[in-house]
């Protein structure tokens, strides 16, 4: 697609007239007096998390923003494959792949030896590496994320919407009943003061179950609980633009590390519509004590450092869509909940943060939206989980451990990555090296693509991430990582789906398994033993934990992969439980077979290194991770898997 050609236009841009762009939105009236969870902050991570919350009516939802209407331009735009997967799962993957600028190949750019003062290209990789994901590195407007959820919000069975123009005061938590008795369900206060014209300074209340800070790396959630940000002071001040532009650089359409020799360093963005591009610039570093914000940059500082690091090439600004200078600096909380340390076995978390709340990251990884959005997923499916009664309170605890513990490793990479950038090349006058050779920001990029690429995230065992007993059943299919998709064929009517595309944002957990070798569901097959297993015995999880009168997939969703093409095995010859009658009028789902696709050169068995002899169980986390592999055979592993957080519920 292509817009912007006359002007930056915000909104989507399929929609020509732009004052019918932003309909009227945000709820109206007061905000409801109690509720399940209180949401603060409406940024990446908040509309994730009530994004997941709205799949469920019973769960009462409020999100609350300090701005007084969404988002409309400019902050984050990188979006990693990881975070494209997630949007897959809530439904929108396609509508941003259409719209976004695809980063096919990133470029690098060093001094000319021949004229120090000129840069040239010195290198050229592929942006993402074959095979890390079916999903490209795309970019896009952070507001045009926040419109793809708040549709969500208004179409799902919750029709939530956002109360804007609230800030929050303060929070009060009730220590008398944090044990997760039902007898105090509403143990959190918060109080909103009202912005908005007609009600400003009216202060409204919320007795809310669970409370959780979205609201930026000022949170005043995060302050209410007694956490704080704590890392290295910011040394690294760097202006952004968002600009539309007349220049001859050639490679201002692909994605461009740029370093000079003396005056410092540039990324150049390419953005959506196919004329608008994004440059980070490097400024001075500043001094102790120093802010950013006392040398009173202006935007022409920065197209002024921009010409001068792109010579021998020109930059003409036409249009500045939106621009900012800010500080690097990589900071992070020591817990992401309200629960001390010590007191993990006597209490149970009511208060989270998550996104900018806990760690925050320079831009030039582009992890900072994808982390946050990363933290709200994971929380979500959790809340939902315990507030609907279907796993142990004490799931909760697994927030902070498995978030704070990733916000870490990628805060490391950040600061090596961002140091980096912001390094002077190899002096050419002596015999010391004078900083990074530029060609070490290539290899590191290489080196470290899956973290760019959001792939790299790996949960260590806990209630919800098994041992690595099995993991030799299915090597490329980590425990602890996201579940890696691969394309297969559908049984009932032969089409082409990539399998982890099953995986959506409804709460649901999967068990995908791979039948061995020879296997073609005949009674005495160990598929065939599974399915009976997971139908008809007192210990299946499938039995145990579907409440009674619910399709018999709404709470473990089960899906097998045969090895022999779709034209060698019968739909009608599968297990009944494969076939489960759903819905009011007990219509059969046919949905739930696949058979691998070695015709195209994607056998899944081979990509995913599934043995092909024995077959397996991979069983997925409603937020896409691996939580097990299991042999087909282990049932009784299966079922105490399970049993270890979940309740049953008649």
């Amino acid at each position: 697609m292509q817009f912007h050609l006359n002007g930056f236009e915000p909104g989507d841009p399929e929609i020509s007239d732009p004052a019918l762009r932003y309909p009227a939105s945000g709820a109206s009236g007061a905000v409801p007096e109690e509720i399940d969870v209180l949401i603060v902050g409406c940024g990446p991570a908040g509309l994730t998390l009530a994004a997941q919350l709205s799949a469920f009516p019973d769960i009462k939802t409020c999100i609350v923003e300090q701005k007084p209407g969404p988002l409309l331009r400019g902050q984050a735009d990188g979006i990693a494959c990881r975070t494209m997967e997630m949007f897959e799962a809530f439904g929108f993957s396609e509508r941003v792949l259409k719209e976004a600028c695809w980063i096919n190949e990133t470029t690098f750019w060093k001094p000319d030896e021949k004229q120090r003062e000129n840069i040239i290209r010195s290198g050229r990789v592929k942006d993402v590496e074959d095979g890390l994901s079916e999903f490209p590195h795309v970019v896009l407007n952070q507001a045009r994320v926040h419109d793809f959820y708040l549709d969500v919000l208004r179409k799902s069975p919750a029709r939530l919407e956002p109360y804007y123009a609230r800030r929050l005061t303060d929070l009060e938590i009730d220590l008398k009943a944090t044990s997760g008795d039902n007898a105090y369900p509403y143990q959190v206060t918060a109080r909103l003061e009202r912005l908005d014209p007609a009600h400003e300074g009216q202060i409204e209340t919320i007795k809310a179950r669970y409370v959780v800070g979205c609201d930026g790396a000022r949170s005043t959630v995060r302050k209410s609980i007694g956490r704080a940000l704590h890392g290295d002071s910011a040394n690294h001040a760097w202006g952004v633009m968002d600009v539309l532009a007349v220049t001859d650089f050639p490679d201002v359409r692909f994605k461009s590390l740029i370093q000079s020799a003396n005056d410092g360093s540039i990324i150049v963005i390419p953005r959506e519509g196919g004329y608008l591009f994004r440059l980070y610039i490097e400024l001075d570093k500043l001094g102790m004590g120093e802010r950013v914000s006392d040398h009173n940059i202006t935007t022409d500082d920065l197209i002024a450092k921009a010409r001068r690091i792109l010579q021998p090439h020109t930059l003409d600004v036409k249009e500045i869509a939106w621009w900012s200078v800010y500080e690097i600096g990589q900071r992070l909380c020591d817990k992401f909940d309200d629960v001390p340390g010590e007191a993990i076995e006597e209490r149970l978390p009511r208060v989270f943060i998550a996104g900018d709340a806990c760690h925050t990251h320079s831009p030039k990884a582009g992890q900072g939206m994808n982390v946050s959005m990363q933290d709200g997923f994971n929380l979500g499916w959790k809340l939902a989980s315990v507030l609907r009664k279907r796993c142990a309170p004490r799931l909760l605890h697994t927030y902070s451990a498995e978030r704070q513990t990733i916000a870490k490793e990628l805060i490391d990479f950040d600061r090596e990555w961002a140091a980096l950038l912001s390094a002077s090349s190899k002096s050419p006058t002596n015999g010391e090296a004078k900083g990074f050779d530029p060609t070490e920001t290539q290899r590191y990029f290489v080196r470290h693509g899956r973290y760019t690429a959001g792939t790299a995230t790996r949960y260590r065992p806990s209630i919800i991430t098994g041992e690595l007993t099995y993991q030799h059943l299915a090597e490329g299919l980590t425990i602890g990582m996201r579940f890696h998709s691969a394309p297969v064929i559908r049984l009932s009517d032969a089409k082409p789906v990539e399998l982890g595309h099953v995986v959506k944002a409804d709460g649901r957990w999967r068990i995908f398994a791979f039948a061995g070798a020879g296997d073609t569901a005949a009674p005495n097959s160990g598929i065939w033993a599974l399915c009976d297993f997971l139908a008809e015995a007192r210990e299946s999880p499938v039995r145990k934990y579907t409440p009674a009168g619910e399709d018999i997939d709404q709470v473990i969703d089960v899906r097998t992969v045969f090895q022999q093409g779709h034209h060698e095995l019968a739909i009608e010859a599968m297990p009944s439980f494969l076939l489960p009658r759903k819905g009011r009028y007990g219509l059969r789902d046919y949905e739930n077979v696949f058979c691998a696709d070695p015709k195209s050169g994607q056998d899944i068995f081979t990509l995913r290194g599934i043995g092909r002899e024995r077959g397996c169980m991979v069983v997925v986390r409603p937020d896409q991770f691996v939580a097990h592999v299991l042999p087909l055979d282990g049932t009784m592993q299966l079922a105490a898997f399970f049993d270890g957080f979940m309740m049953r519920r008649l």
